[in-house]
């Protein structure tokens, strides 16, 4: 279509005029902050499911068990967790923890030039627990564990109410990511925390394939704390077949020995007093163990086992936190920790 000739004298009146300008105000437009990503996982189509993470229920699998062999073998794919993507927001707890009184200034113990600061245990706990001669409160250094169930977490003020390690969910299976690893992997280690990932051990598939994934989206940092497996029965997946005790000690060794030949550190086994009995009684001597015991100390649910870390708590209350979160101690002295921590870092390097 042609312009007729009146508005064609017009615009190149305007022109000649310079009444055309092009120095307006910009075009300013408004930034839409995305949504952080977990990793490698695609842009879901339809909201993420719920599912439990960590010591509750999983995601269902239907790979079969699949031939395995003790051996290390086959390239690692690089880490991919920090590969921007978007995921679906995750719900924040509704329950909220107890009111708090607490000292403005919490305490802190001073630390040598080059060592970190130990935070005094500040922690609460919805159901108390008399432990007896020897309680939490007999150790040092106390941390947590957490995953997309702690919801947005305040790193800064946990690791002021005694948060001075934090194991944070990274894997289950083969194929599922928390979805708030990456932002518990970044803000930790910014508050200031030590901390490691674990990954959460499907016995429906092969232990090569869950040690790719964790691989894959748990990155080498050097000052990382030693990767964990979580080896439990999990009564509320698809995958509950109990395989025996020769097939779990094998799928757990393939998995442990990929995961330390990339990452410089022997992992550290977590697990729970029935899976424990069924499977791993007088196993392992050589491997570190963090053991869950939250109604008597650990010596008395796994009688002769040495022990990194122990987890006493499934009810703690804490500020900087929606809801309940794990709590923790190490097992030793704060110059044995300083010591432990100095001995992992090294491994790696």
């Amino acid at each position: 279509m042609r312009l007729s000739a009146a508005p064609a004298l017009l615009f190149a009146c305007l022109a000649l005029a310079g009444c055309a300008s092009s120095s307006g105000p910009e075009n300013i437009v408004a930034g839409v902050a995305s949504q952080e990503t977990t990793g490698s996982v695609a842009r879901p189509v339809a909201p993420v499911p719920s599912v439990g993470i960590g010591k509750t229920s999983r995601l269902s699998t239907s790979a079969g068990p699949q031939a395995e062999t003790l051996a290390w073998a086959g390239s690692v794919p690089e880490p991919q967790a920090f590969v921007q993507e978007t995921t679906v927001g995750m719900p924040v707890p509704s329950e909220r923890p107890l009111a708090m009184l607490a000292p403005d200034k919490p305490a802190v113990h001073a630390a040598p030039q080059g060592r970190m600061q130990i935070y005094s245990r500040r922690f609460r706990d919805a159901k108390p627990i008399n432990f007896g001669r020897i309680s939490p409160k007999s150790y040092p250094v106390h941390g947590v564990d957490v995953s997309r169930w702690q919801g947005d977490i305040d790193w800064e003020k946990l690791r002021s109410q005694g948060a001075n390690f934090a194991y944070i969910k990274a894997t289950d299976g083969g194929d599922h990511i928390d979805p708030m690893f990456k932002t518990n992997w970044r803000r930790a280690k910014e508050a200031g925390l030590k901390r490691g990932a674990y990954h959460f051990f499907y016995w429906c598939r092969t232990a090569g394939e869950q040690a790719d994934w964790f691989i894959r989206n748990v990155p080498r940092d050097p000052d990382a704390l030693p990767p964990v497996i979580d080896v439990e029965w999990n009564h509320q997946s698809s995958c509950r077949q109990r395989i025996s005790r020769k097939r779990v000690l094998e799928k757990m060794q393939v998995f442990m020995d990929k995961l330390e030949r990339h990452y410089g550190q022997r992992p550290i086994i977590y697990t729970a007093p029935d899976f424990y009995q069924d499977n791993l009684t007088g196993e392992f001597r050589d491997y570190p163990f963090w053991l869950r015991a939250v109604a008597q100390h650990p010596s008395k649910v796994y009688p002769g086992r040495k022990w990194v870390f122990w987890q006493y708590s499934g009810s703690g209350l804490s500020q900087g936190v929606d809801g309940k979160i794990d709590l923790n101690v190490f097992h030793g002295s704060e110059e044995q920790w300083h010591n432990w921590i100095g001995r992992t870092t090294l491994a790696q390097n």
